[in-house]
């Protein structure tokens, strides 16, 4: 019986009641006529896993344990305790494309909160502001579409700001009310502007690091000139600060190293030893009470001087991604950082060392669910462009808490993940395909890649006193599985592999693998099974077999259809395809095909059979709706969920989702919608 069917039972366990409007809904979809929309807002939660790109800090004045942190999804996250804990606070933007890179709290009024903001894939961002601390965000006007890659309020001046953009500098001397450009219109020098600092005393003297080089103007905005001496030409400049004590001191970081300058930029010092020509420094933060001790976050580690610039020491490992630092003003052994994959990382040493401050910070790319088949609450999820933060997490109480088993991937993308019926779980990756083993108490990754084809040889005999040529079976050469594995289905006792090379089986528990023949080769991205019968999908075309993938023929496929996403089986045969031009059936081995077409979604990305409530499941990382179908009656119902959805999973009584950029989520108790024919209706 399905979540559906048994909803008027749970409602009576839990003691509820059922409203009326869906009393009416059901009793018009029993007579047959076109349910209207239902009832509730779906209620989805972030669960994790952990981590992810952070980008940005910010502290209310006079109360560091109250910080904002900025992402790379259009999400602003909020912690009362100094980072050890963060909530998801806002959402600027229906897109999840804003990156945050900076972000301010007015002294005065704390409430009053301002967000830079810009786009990776096109030239877009602007400013937003919010007047209710953080709950909600109107867009600015006068920088609405800008690119705003730096943003500062003059120290001396609360009431004056400063922007850089692709297209120059803008001031605003009202509080971001209104912006001028103060850099030349159309600068061929002035433009793409990174970094701005200002004077700690005169709001006229500004700074500005472009992706040439720096400038400089000492009138406002009326004369600039370059301040480029002693620096490599051409040096993207991604960070100033200036020593508030000592404003004539000036630490410039770009892609050529860290400079320092004594005379006001007039003249700069490369800093020897850090960074190399190959890293770059992302953010240069100085302690708030010792100005001599300066940390550089850098593409490579931490760095951190205690001497004024003079040395510089690695804090972390290289391989952290620094994107900002925050030193508390009140305490400056405790330092945040912002980084790349691995989210927020904290220190109450004054750098020496870090952990991971993470809860309640999800910001992960999941590109593969699993739910164990003998235990709902144990979860997999695969993630994507984390490389050593990355791999597979696994959860063992429903996603309250995850661990990461990365080792043997060697920082992979995974793609896939499948179980077999004896609970052996694969990962399909960019290179290759890994099996989970346990090994004490510790588990791993183990490669299962090798390619064994059968093959012919003629070898020579003797019959009836003449020598002729026999064919004899024989094994090729073992080859190495390298490229990327899509997907994989483990149900029978042939598994399947679509890969980069084409379609896979093994018959042995994945000790070697068979297959790409001429038919059956190139980039497959999706297949599935059901006993004998397989298929397998390229973006362009199917091939299906009905003797367990030892021979695979070619499926003639809807005309309409210009790319394939997915495919997949419910009982009795049905076989389901998922494509950009929406869902399509087939009862008959493949041999035709019928357009779902009374679903309103396209460009549909993920399909799965939903056993324990015979329904198949679909999602579109186009849309914040996933959609249930019956395969009997194709009937059919959906969620909203507020979410982009790359994959939607069956956990026990719950709904697991992958989000595109907000780690795994999951529906406690949907809220639902009826459309279409009435539920449990034939054709």
């Amino acid at each position: 019986m399905s979540l559906f069917q048994n909803f008027f039972d749970i409602q009576i366990r839990r003691g509820g009641f059922l409203p009326c409007v869906l009393v009416m809904s059901f009793a018009i979809a029993g007579a047959g006529w076109q349910a209207q929309e239902l009832a509730a807002q779906a209620r989805w939660s972030p669960v994790g896993p952990e981590g992810g790109d952070a980008r940005a800090f910010a502290s209310v004045p006079g109360h560091p344990n109250h910080l904002f942190l900025g992402t790379t999804n259009s999400w602003i996250f909020e912690s009362m305790d100094e980072g050890a804990s963060w909530n998801r606070l806002a959402k600027l933007d229906n897109s999840d494309g804003l990156i945050l890179d900076h972000i301010i709290v007015d002294p005065a009024h704390p409430n009053i909160m301002l967000v830079a903001a810009w786009k990776a894939d096109r030239p877009e961002g602007g400013l937003w502001v919010s007047r209710d601390a953080g709950k909600n965000w109107i867009v600015s006007q006068g920088l609405q579409g800008q690119s705003i890659r730096a943003f500062i309020e003059a120290p001396s001046d609360p009431k004056m700001f400063f922007a850089g953009t692709l297209d120059g500098v803008f001031r605003s001397t009202d509080a971001g009310g209104t912006w001028t450009l103060i850099s030349p219109p159309g600068s061929h020098e002035i433009h793409e502007v990174e970094s701005v600092a200002v004077d700690p005393a005169d709001p006229n003297i500004l700074y500005a690091g472009t992706w040439h080089l720096p400038w400089k103007t000492n009138d406002g905005g009326k004369n600039w000139h370059s301040i480029k001496k002693g620096m490599i030409d051409d040096s993207d400049v991604f960070s100033i600060i200036i020593d508030p004590a000592k404003r004539d001191t000036v630490f410039l970081s770009a892609c050529s190293g860290i400079y320092k300058s004594d005379s006001a930029g007039e003249l700069f010092e490369k800093i020897k030893g850090i960074p190399s020509t190959a890293r770059r420094t992302r953010v240069l933060m100085q302690d708030p009470v010792n100005h001599d001790v300066v940390y550089a976050g850098t593409t490579e580690g931490l760095y951190k001087t205690v001497d004024g610039g003079k040395t510089f020491k690695l804090m972390t490992e290289p391989n952290v991604i620094v994107n900002d630092v925050y030193v508390d003003p009140k305490d400056p052994k405790r330092v945040l950082l912002a980084t790349d994959r691995g989210g927020v990382m904290a220190s109450n040493d004054a750098g020496t060392t870090f952990t991971a401050s993470n809860a309640g910070f999800s910001a992960r790319m999941v590109s593969a669910l699993l739910v164990d088949r003998n235990n709902p609450a144990l979860l997999f999820a695969g993630v994507l462009n984390d490389k050593t933060y990355g791999g597979v997490f696994v959860s063992s109480d429903g996603g309250a808490s995850w661990k990461q088993i990365e080792k043997g991937l060697e920082g992979r993308d995974v793609f896939a993940l499948a179980q077999a019926q004896d609970g052996t779980l694969l990962a399909g990756t960019n290179h290759g395909i890994f099996a989970l083993e346990e090994k004490g108490s510790a588990a791993s990754w183990e490669p299962r890649n090798k390619i064994v084809n059968p093959a012919v040889k003629k070898v020579p005999d003797s019959a009836h006193s003449k020598r002729v040529s026999l064919e004899k079976p024989v094994r090729e050469a073992p080859k190495e599985l390298e490229g990327r594995v899509s997907a994989l289905d483990l149900s029978g006792d042939v598994w399947l592999a679509s890969t980069g090379v084409g379609v896979l089986t093994s018959k042995d528990h994945g000790a070697s693998w068979q297959g790409a023949t001429s038919v059956s080769s190139g980039e497959y991205l999706s297949v599935t099974a059901q006993g004998s019968m397989m298929a397998a999908a390229r973006g362009d075309g199917m091939v299906f077999s009905t003797d367990a993938g030892q021979s695979w023929k070619p499926v003639q496929v809807p005309a309409s259809i210009t790319r394939i996403h997915r495919v997949a089986f419910s009982p009795k045969g049905i076989l389901w395809m998922a494509t950009r031009e929406g869902i399509y059936f087939s009862r008959d081995n493949a041999m035709t095909w019928k357009w779902f077409d009374r679903l309103p979604l396209r460009n549909v990305d993920d399909l799965s059979y939903d056993a324990r409530n015979d329904r198949m499941l679909a999602s579109s990382r186009d849309s914040v709706q996933i959609y249930a179908i019956m395969p009997e009656t194709l009937g059919w119902r959906w969620w909203r969920t507020d979410h982009r959805i790359g994959l939607i999973r069956e956990a026990g009584d719950r709904l697991l989702a992958a989000s595109l950029y907000e780690g795994v989520l999951i529906g406690e108790k949907p809220g639902w919608v009826v459309s279409g024919k009435r539920w449990g209706q034939g054709e």
